[in-house]
């Protein structure tokens, strides 16, 4: 019979992750371990379970029925077996209930669970995370009627009460620029307002409620003016009249997920605050909805990586397995120390925010979260793109088959560097985080987690690279335009200066236990580089695009 290759099989994605092992060991106390365990153990079961159902299963979209056989407006989504299946994993798992535990290690715990359920969902992690926006905006606002009608529904551990929300902000003229929001909120007759416009993306069409932008009827122009409110989208069984869907995107990737365009008909809503400031009001939510995005992409990265590498076990080119061979177990090594250091800072940042949150944190913790989250976000976002094409590339042609599933982790991963601000818009989001401080609080963090550390040379790597970084910053302060036109190279320095002392520490701790692994994953992802400054040349731009 002729040769038939063997197919990659996905370990046990909690057993065999030594990263995530290792990480809760050094950061968890034992207590906390038991019950965290289970649910750890059980949706690995589930990924290694649901990848064999789509190797095995032809791959669906979701469906849009906007008529019924009698002519009535319906709007019905029919949603993948994932889907249907995520209500009862969220709730059962506490993949949103935990995160709002009132424990400074609540955010670590949930995001564990997100970063081993999240391939595996399809997806369904993005209204999740928009549901987890919600409750931290709603809880911000201090609306107590609003936050007894919606909080214990999307914190629900009953899949039958539990509420996905979606997060209606973008429109066709504004995209990033929330500012230029077209979406009028008027008030009928009996006092209540409605919301009149139509949102360009819509992700969580299918929940029961959303948080939306709109300009109160007569209130000026620009972002100050717009007022944040709440609404909600079914009416008993049956999706509200005032709420149209006029179609799902065709998307690159996210296939599985439901993202709309809507017509918002006098749709009820109910305002979280003011009628005005809503963009402020938004804040609580992008720290939230960053991270998921940071956790899903690392999610995606250690997919792809398990794959990879034991596809090299499996496979024989020219006489020997793809393990053997030199050049492809260096490159494999070179995706493993990125992965390693965006799953450090990742973590990290996860990490901060429950402690901040839970007011655990250091007078200095909060300001570092501020800079962390968009840099962690902006950075994983590229990254992802970039170990998962490579990854494709350990397959050679099977990775570009559609029925091997794994093109899929590259359409899917593009989503990172785009969903919740494109790298261009954090990278700018990073300079606003270090007004007035400027570096202090990460050279006191990059200070600490260097304490005790063994290994000089990466030590003073991780210094120089803050030190040049500094002088940058205040070389170019005072020229705004010179500033942001190398804005991106400035984050992605200080993005990989914090993933190598974070990975120093991690590197010392295993390196007192006898794991010298990620000693060697912190010396790996120095070599590649920290630095990645760049002069503006802003003459030189502007000639290009002439």
């Amino acid at each position: 019979m002729a040769f038939l290759q063997e197919s990659p099989q996905l370990s046990h994605p909690y057993r065999s992750d030594r990263l995530l092992r290792a990480l809760l060991d050094r950061t968890l106390p034992v207590d906390r371990r038991a019950a965290l365990e289970a649910d750890l153990d059980a949706l690995g079961d589930y990924a290694q379970m649901a990848w064999q159902r789509a190797c095995t299963t032809t791959r669906r979209k979701p469906v849009l029925t906007r008529w019924d056989a009698w002519g009535q407006r319906v709007d019905r989504i029919e949603l993948t077996t994932a889907w249907l299946e995520g209500p009862q994993l969220a709730t059962r798992h506490a993949l949103l209930a935990a995160g709002h535990a009132d424990d400074p290690y609540a955010r670590l715990q949930q995001f564990a669970r997100v970063y081993l359920y999240h391939v595996a969902s399809e997806f369904y992690t993005c209204p999740l995370a928009m549901t987890d926006g919600a409750a931290t905006a709603l809880k911000a606002s201090g609306n107590r009627a609003l936050i007894e009608r919606a909080l214990p529904h999307f914190l629900s551990r009953d899949a039958s009460t539990f509420w996905l929300s979606g997060q209606w902000m973008t429109e066709n003229v504004g995209g990033s620029d929330v500012g230029s929001t077209e979406t009028i909120a008027k008030q009928d007759a009996g006092g209540q307002w409605r919301l009149h416009g139509r949102k360009w993306f819509s992700s969580a069409v299918v929940g029961e409620v959303a948080l939306a932008l709109a300009r109160p009827e007569g209130a000026a122009d620009g972002p100050g003016a717009l007022a944040l409110f709440y609404v909600e989208t079914m009416d008993g069984e049956r999706r509200r009249p005032e709420l149209v869907i006029d179609r799902l995107k065709d998307k690159l990737g996210t296939h599985e997920l439901p993202t709309a365009e809507i017509h918002l008909d006098g749709l009820p809503a109910w305002p979280l605050g003011e009628l005005a400031h809503g963009v402020r009001q938004v804040a609580p939510m992008l720290n939230i909805t960053r991270t998921w995005n940071t956790i899903c992409a690392i999610a995606s990265m250690a997919r792809a990586l398990s794959l990879a590498r034991d596809y090299a076990t499996r496979r024989q080119a020219f006489g020997r397995p793809l393990i053997e061979q030199p050049l492809h177990v260096r490159t494999l090594a070179d995706m493993q120390a990125e992965f390693e250091g965006a799953f450090a800072l990742a973590f990290e940042v996860a990490h901060l925010l429950g402690r901040v949150e839970r007011g655990a944190a250091a007078a200095h913790e909060a300001t570092l979260l501020r800079l962390l989250t968009p840099l962690a976000k902006l950075w994983t976002g590229k990254l992802a793109v970039k170990l998962c094409s490579e990854a494709l590339e350990c397959f050679g042609g099977a990775g570009y088959i559609e029925d091997t599933g794994l093109p899929q982790l590259l359409r899917d991963a593009q989503v990172y560097a785009l969903w919740e601000g494109t790298t261009n818009v954090l990278s700018l989001d990073s300079l606003r985080a270090l007004a007035g401080n400027q570096l202090a609080a990460l050279h006191v963090a990059i200070r600490d987690w260097l304490n005790g550390n063994d290994d000089a040379p990466a030590a003073h790597a991780i210094q120089a690279t803050l030190a040049a970084a500094t002088s940058y910053l205040d070389g170019h302060v005072a020229n705004r335009e010179s500033l942001e036109a190398g804005a991106r190279g400035f984050a992605l320095t200080l993005a990989r200066c914090t993933a190598a002392a974070l990975l120093a520490r991690q590197a010392s701790w295993s390196t007192r236990r006898g794991d010298p692994r990620p000693a060697a994953a912190l010396r790996r992802f120095i070599d590649h580089g920290l630095n990645r400054l760049v002069l503006p040349g802003i003459e030189d731009t502007a000639l290009l695009l002439s």
